[in-house]
């Protein structure tokens, strides 16, 4: 397992509204088999153990 600690990008839209943004490794994003013409991916959010899982949407 690869490990990287990385940080969450704030910025405001011309509304004020906040947005949050978070750059994955390209490396990981093509092992998972996420590429321009198959870009959905499932994420799943656990309240409890507060992390967050990224899934290939099949």
């Amino acid at each position: 397992m690869e490990e990287r600690e990385l940080r969450v990008i704030f910025s405001k839209d011309g509304r004020g509204a906040t947005n949050t943004k978070i750059t994955l490794p390209v490396k990981w994003v093509r092992d998972m088999g996420v590429n321009s013409e198959q870009r959905e991916v499932l994420l799943q959010y656990d309240e409890k153990s507060k992390q967050i899982i990224i899934k290939k949407d099949n």
